[in-house]
């Protein structure tokens, strides 16, 4: 599987990566507006902190199909690697097609439905991006759109991935791998949510205090 972080936070990058298999980082346009720093600052940096590697995706701003196309080929040459995110509109699904013939790779973003995932996917997109806590948070149901999206890839369009996104909680994540994702991308804070587990904490607490107890160190040594 491949694990991304869905951030513009440098240092939480680096932070994380020392510690986290991660695959790279995953941006939108509000995220990067929320670091409040230019674009062309935000990648360069995000790929020092990941150490020079991984995938970087960046979002394309505008309306229309063409406009896109000369969008995503500016983010490309501009950073190598980039995977461009374009969102599954009627526009962006000609601009998908367009890139594709370019080998331009792309993810189709902000997917709300399982047959909207897979047009994208058809249209060429390598990654599809549904959100599963936006979703939610409509009255739908996020993790029974991701399934859907999933056995519908595996069927008609094997060659591109689910990249679930738009999570609150660690049980969302953990219920699009169970459903067969091959790739995730969490915020910030609930990757942090995954590592800290206080009864963890708890039991290698009672290790050391146990260890203590009987020859007087922490050490093996």
């Amino acid at each position: 599987m491949e694990l991304y972080l869905d951030t513009a936070d440098v240092t939480a990058v680096k932070r994380l990566s020392r510690i986290l298999p991660l695959q790279g980082v995953t941006t939108n346009p509000s995220i990067v507006a929320k670091a409040g720093k230019p674009l062309w600052e935000v990648l360069p940096a995000l790929r020092d902190a990941l150490g020079g590697n991984g995938k970087l995706f960046a979002q394309v701003m505008a309306p229309d199909a063409e406009q896109m196309v000369a969008e995503a080929l500016l983010l490309t040459q501009r950073v190598s690697g980039l995977v461009v995110k374009i969102p599954v509109t009627s526009e962006g699904l000609a601009a998908i097609k367009k890139l594709k013939g370019m080998n331009i790779p792309t993810l189709g973003t902000a997917v709300y439905g399982a047959g909207q995932g897979l047009l994208s996917a058809l249209a060429g997109a390598e990654y599809v991006a549904p959100y599963v806590n936006r979703l939610d948070a409509q009255g739908g149901d996020g993790i029974a759109m991701v399934k859907e999206l999933q056995t519908l890839l595996n069927l008609h369009a094997p060659q591109s991935k689910v990249l679930a996104a738009s999570f609150r909680t660690p049980r969302q994540a953990m219920d699009c791998l169970l459903a067969g994702c091959q790739s995730i991308t969490l915020p910030v804070d609930v990757a942090e949510q995954l590592l800290d587990t206080p009864a963890v904490q708890a039991a290698v607490e009672k290790f050391d205090a146990d260890w203590r107890q009987a020859f007087g160190t922490t050490s093996i040594s």
